[in-house]
C-alpha cells in the first residue's frame, strides 16, 4: 500500500526530506518552471505516513482513503514512475549558517505573501536573527487570501507554518504599512541590516487587440481580488447580468475564476468568499464560461489536479472544442491534460446543467462593442466568428511594476538580479534582495516560493558571513516612534489575530470558515479592539 499525493498539491516539497526512502519527485526549484505537482513512487513507498503529516496543504492521502473524485490520482502517482522510474540521488547539502549576535542582523521583509512568509520562516530558524515584515494592508499572507479560490481552503492551510514563525520571538509584524508613502526604502535600510523584497506582480499583461478599453472587460485577477474582498476590489463595480462570460487565458486563475462563476450560491455560502460577492453571483445570469486558449491541449497552463476536479463539479458540464492540438510523448503533465480533454470532448451533456466549455487552439482577434462588450471575435485556424457575450476576462499573465528606489527591468517585469541579490549597472546592492515573482517572474505555484525563498536566504547569509552587512542600524523603537509621528496606523501581529478571531466569530452560526472585513478602516479599528 502507498500514500498518493492529490489535486491540492502546492510543490511546498516539506514532504520530500520527511520521506524517509526519498520516494517523492520531481524535487522543484526556485526557477517556478516545470511540474505542478509532486507524486510518491507507489512501489518505494514504505507506508510510513511521514509525508502525510508534514503536507501543509492536506494534498496526501492513504490510497484507500481517497475521497471520491480524487481516485484517479493514485493512477497518475503510479503513471509518473512508470516513465521515469525512481532514481537514487545525492543527499542535497545542508546549508550550516554562522551563528548571530542578538542585534547583528536585522531584516526587513516588504510584503507578507508566500514569498515572504517562506523567506521570513527560514530567517527566523537561526537564533539571534530579527526580521520585520512591512505589509501595506491591514493583513497578512498576500496572494492566500486575497488569490486563493474561496472553494480552496485546504490550500489555504498553508498559512499554518507561517504563523509559528511570524508570532514567535524575532519577529515583528508592520501591516497597515506602506513602504514608500509610511516609510522610505532609505529609512528601512537605515534601520536594519538587509531589506528584501517580495511584493509580488500584480500588473496584468494586456491582449493586445482592439476594443480593450470597452466596459466589460477585466483583468480576470481583479474579479479574483473582488470575490475575495481584497480591500482594493471591495468596491468594484462587476456587471454578472450575461449568459456567457469569455476568458482568455488557460492557467489556474482562469479555472478558479470560471469555477466560482458557475458554483451554486449554496455551495459558495460555506466558503469564504466576501458577502458582496455571494449576493452579486446568486444574483447573476451566468449559464456558460468559455474558456479560449490559443495553444492545444497539452500546453495549457493549468494543472492537472485543478483540470482533473472540474469534472467534479455539481451542476456543470465540462465540453471541449476546438482542435486538440499534439500529443506529446515525451512529457508526462502535458500528456495527461491531452488525455483528460479528449475524455471531456467525449462527454455527454446533461440537461439543465451549466456548461464550462474549453476551446483549444483559439485566438482573440478584437473586443466587439461601442461602449460596452457586446462580443469577442476569435480565430480558429482560418476560421473567424465572434462569441456574444457582455463579460470578457482576460487571464494571460502577470507582470511586476517598478519598486521605488530599486532599479527595473520593463522587459521581463522584475527586479534585476543575480540569484536573489538586487543588482545594479552590473555590481549587487550591498543588503537589497528580492524574493517570489518580482525576482523570478510570475512562474510557480504557492510551494514554488519556498526555493526560491531558500535561494535568497542563502545569498544574505553569505554577505552576512562575508561581513558585508556589518554596519550600525538604528534601533526597531526609531522605526516605531518615525510611524507613531506620521500617524500611521499599525496593525501587529496581535491586532491581525483580533481580526483573525472576528472574521471567525462572524461565521461561527453559518457553516462557513468566515466573513471577511473588506474596508481598511474597519479592519484596522477591529484590530485595535485587541
Amino acid at each position: 500500500m502507498a500514500f498518493v499525493i492529490t489535486q491540492n498539491c502546492c510543490t511546498d516539497a516539506s514532504c520530500v526530506p520527511a520521506c524517509p526512502v526519498d520516494c517523492i519527485r520531481p524535487v522543484p526549484d526556485p526557477s517556478g518552471v516545470g511540474n505542478q505537482m509532486l507524486y510518491i513512487d507507489p512501489a518505494a513507498c514504505v507506508d510510513c505516513g511521514a509525508c502525510l503529516q508534514v503536507c501543509p496543504v492536506g494534498a496526501i492521502y492513504y490510497e484507500d482513503d481517497l475521497p471520491e473524485g480524487q481516485t484517479k490520482f493514485r493512477d497518475i502517482n503510479a503513471e509518473f514512475f512508470d516513465r521515469r522510474p525512481l532514481e537514487t540521488r545525492a543527499a542535497p547539502p545542508v546549508a550550516i549558517r554562522p551563528a548571530v549576535e542578538s542585534g547583528a542582523l536585522r531584516v526587513a521583509i516588504v510584503g507578507s505573501g508566500p514569498a515572504a512568509c517562506y523567506a521570513a520562516a527560514e530567517l527566523l530558524e537561526n537564533d539571534g536573527v530579527e526580521v520585520n515584515v512591512f505589509e501595506r494592508l491591514p493583513t497578512p499572507f498576500g496572494l492566500i487570501r486575497s488569490g486563493v479560490a474561496p472553494d480552496h481552503q485546504r490550500t489555504k492551510d498553508v498559512v499554518g507554518i507561517f504563523e509559528p514563525a511570524l508570532g514567535g520571538p524575532g519577529a515583528g509584524c508592520y501591516f497597515n504599512v506602506a513602504v514608500g508613502p509610511d516609510i522610505s526604502h532609505d529609512e528601512l535600510l537605515a534601520h536594519h541590516h538587509a531589506v528584501i523584497y517580495a511584493v509580488g506582480a500584480t500588473a496584468s499583461s494586456s491582449l493586445g487587440i482592439p476594443g480593450e478599453q470597452l466596459r466589460g472587460h477585466h483583468a480576470a485577477a481583479d474579479i479574483v481580488a473582488w470575490y475575495n474582498g481584497h480591500p482594493d476590489h471591495a468596491d468594484d463595480d462587476v456587471d454578472l447580468d450575461s449568459p456567457r462570460v469569455v476568458i482568455v487565458g488557460n492557467g489556474n486563475v482562469a479555472l478558479d475564476v470560471a469555477r466560482v462563476l458557475l458554483m451554486t450560491p449554496d455551495t459558495l455560502a460555506h466558503t469564504d468568499i466576501a458577502d458582496h460577492a455571494l449576493r452579486r453571483l446568486a444574483a447573476g445570469s451566468i449559464e456558460e464560461v468559455v474558456i479560449l486558449a490559443r495553444r492545444g491541449a497539452a500546453d495549457a497552463a493549468f494543472s492537472v489536479g485543478e483540470f482533473l476536479a472540474l469534472g467534479e463539479l455539481d451542476g456543470v458540464d465540462v465540453a471541449v472544442e476546438g482542435e486538440l492540438g499534439h500529443r506529446p510523448d515525451d512529457d508526462f503533465e502535458a500528456a495527461l491534460k491531452y488525455d483528460l480533454a479528449a475524455e471531456y470532448r467525449d462527454r455527454p451533456a446533461t440537461f439543465g446543467n451549466k456548461r464550462l466549455v474549453f476551446r483549444f487552439s483559439t485566438t482573440p482577434v478584437e473586443l466587439i462593442g461601442t461602449k460596452r462588450v457586446q462580443g469577442l471575435r476569435v480565430r480558429e485556424g482560418e476560421r473567424e466568428e465572434t462569441i456574444d457575450t457582455t463579460l470578457v476576462l482576460r487571464s494571460i499573465g502577470y507582470r511586476g511594476t517598478p519598486v521605488a528606489d530599486l532599479p527595473f527591468d520593463p522587459s521581463r517585469g522584475v527586479v534585476p538580479n543575480a540569484g536573489g541579490r538586487v543588482v545594479a549597472d552590473g555590481q549587487a546592492v550591498t543588503g537589497v534582495y528580492v524574493t517570489g515573482w518580482i525576482k523570478r517572474g510570475p512562474r510557480g505555484v504557492i510551494g514554488t516560493n519556498r526555493g526560491c525563498a531558500h535561494e535568497t536566504v542563502n545569498a544574505l547569509f553569505e554577505d552576512f558571513t562575508a561581513g558585508r552587512l556589518a554596519r550600525q542600524v538604528g534601533p526597531n523603537s526609531d522605526v516605531d516612534a518615525l510611524l507613531a509621528e506620521r500617524n500611521v496606523p499599525v496593525v501587529d501581529w496581535l491586532g491581525w489575530r483580533a481580526i483573525d478571531a472576528a472574521e471567525r466569530d462572524r461565521a461561527a452560526d453559518s457553516g462557513r470558515p468566515r466573513v471577511k472585513y473588506c474596508d481598511p478602516a474597519e479592519l484596522v479599528a477591529v484590530a485595535r479592539r485587541q
